[in-house]
C-alpha cells in the first residue's frame, strides 16, 4: 500500500466517525428531550426545557391510562391498521413489480409510466372524492377504507421494481419455469424470500406511515373506539385549558412510538446480508 495512502487513512476515518457521531447525536437528541418532558408535570413545561429527569413520569402515565381516553384501544386500532397496511403493501406491489419484472406483453411501458405517474397525485386532491365514494359505500367509520388502498402503492411498486432489475437474475426464473414450478409458487417461494430486505425496508415505512396518518383516518373515523392514536394525541392537545396537560400529551407521543421502535428492531436484520446469495448470476 502506498505509504502516501496510509498517512491519510487515520484522518480520514476519525473524520468520518466525528461525522457519525454528531450525526448519532442529532438523532438521539430527540428521544432524551421527549423522554424528559415526558417526566415533567404540566406546570413545569411552561417554564421550558431543563434537562434533568422529573419525578412525574408514573403520574403522567397513570394519568394517561385512567383519563377519558382510551389509548389501549387506539394503539390496537393503530397497529390493526398499520400491520394489515404493511403486509397488503409489500405483499401486492412486489406482485406487480414482479409482472412487470418478469413479463413481456403489449403496453408494459405504458402500465409503468402510469403507475409512475400516480405517484405525482398528492392524496390532499383526491381526499374529497375518496370520502364520498366511502359513504357512498357505507363504509364511513370503518378500517376497510384504511386498509385496502394501501395495496395500489405506487412508491412501494417503484422501488421494489428497482430492486428486482438489479437482484432478481431472469435466468433463476426460468430454470425454476423449466422445473415446472407454477408461476404462484415461484413467487412465493424464490421471488419473496430474495426480495426480504427490499420488503422489510418498505414495510417498516409502510407501518410508520400508516401508524402515523392523521388526515384520512380524521376524516373516516367517528366513533372514539376506533379512532387511532394519531387522532387521540391531536384531541388530547387540542382539549380545554381545565383538563389541559402538556405532561400527558408527552406521555402518550413516547408511549405511541414504541411499537414502531419494535417493529424497526425485528425487521432490521433483514436489510443487511447478502440478498441472492447462491443466486444466479445473468
Amino acid at each position: 500500500m502506498n505509504k502516501k495512502y496510509k498517512n491519510t487513512v487515520g484522518p480520514r476515518r476519525a473524520a468520518a466517525y466525528i461525522v457519525l457521531i454528531i450525526l448519532t447525536f442529532f438523532c438521539l437528541i430527540w428521544f432524551y428531550v421527549l423522554f424528559i418532558n415526558t417526566t415533567q408535570s404540566n406546570s413545569a413545561l411552561k417554564y421550558g426545557f431543563t434537562a434533568v429527569p422529573g419525578n412525574y413520569l408514573f403520574k403522567n402515565m397513570y394519568n394517561l391510562f385512567h383519563g377519558p381516553t382510551p389509548v389501549l384501544q387506539g394503539m390496537l386500532n393503530s397497529f390493526i391498521i398499520a400491520a394489515l397496511s404493511a403486509v397488503l403493501c409489500t405483499y401486492f406491489s412486489t406482485m406487480t413489480a414482479y409482472a412487470i419484472h418478469a413479463y413481456s406483453f403489449k403496453g408494459k411501458k405504458a402500465i409503468f409510466t402510469f403507475i409512475l405517474a400516480i405517484m405525482m397525485i398528492p392524496t390532499q386532491v383526491t381526499a374529497l372524492g375518496f370520502i364520498r365514494l366511502m359513504n357512498t359505500m357505507r363504509l364511513n367509520d370503518s378500517f376497510i377504507p384504511l386498509i385496502i388502498p394501501s395495496i395500489a402503492a405506487p412508491i412501494t411498486f417503484f422501488y421494489m421494481k428497482q430492486y428486482m432489475d438489479s437482484n432478481l437474475p431472469g435466468s433463476l426464473i426460468e430454470a425454476a419455469r423449466i422445473d415446472g414450478a407454477g408461476e404462484f409458487r415461484i413467487f412465493n417461494s424464490i421471488v419473496i424470500p430474495l426480495m426480504k430486505p427490499a420488503i422489510a425496508v418498505q414495510g417498516i415505512f409502510t407501518f410508520v406511515a400508516s401508524w402515523n396518518n392523521y388526515f384520512i383516518p380524521n376524516l373516516i373515523l367517528s366513533d372514539k373506539m376506533k379512532k387511532t392514536l394519531p387522532i387521540m394525541i391531536a384531541e388530547l392537545r387540542g382539549s380545554d385549558w381545565k383538563t389541559f396537560d402538556m405532561g400527558q400529551v408527552y406521555a402518550m407521543i413516547t408511549f405511541a412510538i414504541f411499537p414502531v421502535i419494535i417493529v424497526y428492531l425485528i425487521l432490521s436484520k433483514y436489510i443487511i446480508g447478502g440478498v441472492t446469495a447462491g443466486g444466479v448470476k445473468e
